[in-house]
C-alpha cells in the first residue's frame, strides 16, 4: 500500500552515513541485565543479558523497548545474531526493528506510554521507521514508515526485498546501523546500505525497540551516537 505524501526511495551516497559519527548519548555491553529495556511479549518468553549478549528467545511476538527517548539527528549501531542450533524457538526469521517511533495520542508522543501486548498489529498506530529484516521466514526484506493508522503500513516497491543477498544467515553476527539524519533516513547491514529515503515529515524524536517473532536472536555492542 502506498500513502500520498510519502517520499520514494533514493540512493544516499554510503560514505556521508559511515563517517558522519559524532560522540557517543547511549550504550548497552549487556553486562547488568535488562535496567534500560522493557519486554513486551504475546506469549512467554525468555530474555537474558549476561556476558555481554542479549539473549532473546520468543515463541511468540515480542517487542524490546530501548527506554531512553532519542532525539535530533543519530545512529543506532548494534551487532546481530540470528541463532540456529535446534532449539525450540531456533527459526531463522525476524531481526526487526523500530526506530524514532512515536504514539501521537500519549503525552509528548511517548511511544512506551501505553504498554501493548506484543502483538505486531498492536503498534499499527505508532508513527515510526520499520525494518522486517528475513521477515516471512526469512524470505523478505522491508523498510516501512508507519503514519500512525491502525491497519495501514506503507510499503513502496523498491523497499520490498526479496533476494538472498538481502536476508539473514543462521548464526553469523552482523553489523545493523540505523540513521535517522533529519529528512534522510537509512539502513545498513554489515556496512552494505540496504535502505535509504527521504521523508518529507521526518520523524525527530521518539523510541527504539528490537522487534520479532517466533524466533532466537542475540545482540551485542549496542549503541546511540550523535551524528557530526
Amino acid at each position: 500500500m502506498m500513502v500520498a505524501g510519502l517520499a520514494g526511495a533514493y540512493l544516499l551516497p554510503a560514505p556521508t552515513f559511515a563517517r558522519n559519527k559524532g560522540r557517543r548519548l547511549f550504550t548497552d555491553t549487556f553486562r547488568h541485565g535488562l535496567g534500560q529495556w522493557r519486554i513486551e511479549a504475546e506469549a512467554p518468553a525468555h530474555v537474558s543479558a549476561e556476558r555481554d549478549v542479549l539473549d532473546i528467545e520468543a515463541p511468540a511476538g515480542l517487542t524490546l523497548w530501548f527506554l531512553p527517548r532519542l532525539e535530533g539527528r543519530i545512529a543506532i549501531e548494534y551487532e546481530a545474531q540470528a541463532v540456529s542450533a535446534g532449539g525450540a524457538n531456533d527459526r531463522v526469521s525476524d531481526l526487526n526493528c523500530f526506530w524514532m517511533a512515536q504514539d501521537r495520542a500519549a503525552p509528548e508522543g511517548n511511544a512506551i506510554a501505553r504498554p501493548r501486548s506484543g502483538k505486531f498489529e498492536d503498534y499499527d498506530d505508532l508513527e515510526t521507521y520499520y525494518v522486517g529484516l528475513g521477515g516471512n521466514g526469512n524470505s523478505t526484506t522491508r523498510l516501512r514508515r508507519y503514519v500512525g493508522k491502525p491497519g495501514v503500513r506503507p510499503l513502496l516497491p523498491e523497499n520490498d526485498r526479496r533476494g538472498a543477498a538481502d536476508m539473514l544467515v543462521a548464526n553469523r553476527w552482523q553489523r545493523i546501523r540505523l540513521i535517522a539524519d533529519g529528512a534522510r533516513i537509512g539502513f545498513f547491514r554489515d556496512d552494505r546500505q540496504l535502505f535509504a529515503f527521504e521523508d518529507p515529515a521526518p520523524l525527530t524524536s521518539g523510541h527504539f525497540a528490537l522487534r520479532t517473532t517466533a524466533s532466537h536472536l542475540r545482540l551485542r555492542n549496542f549503541a546511540v551516537s550523535r551524528l557530526a
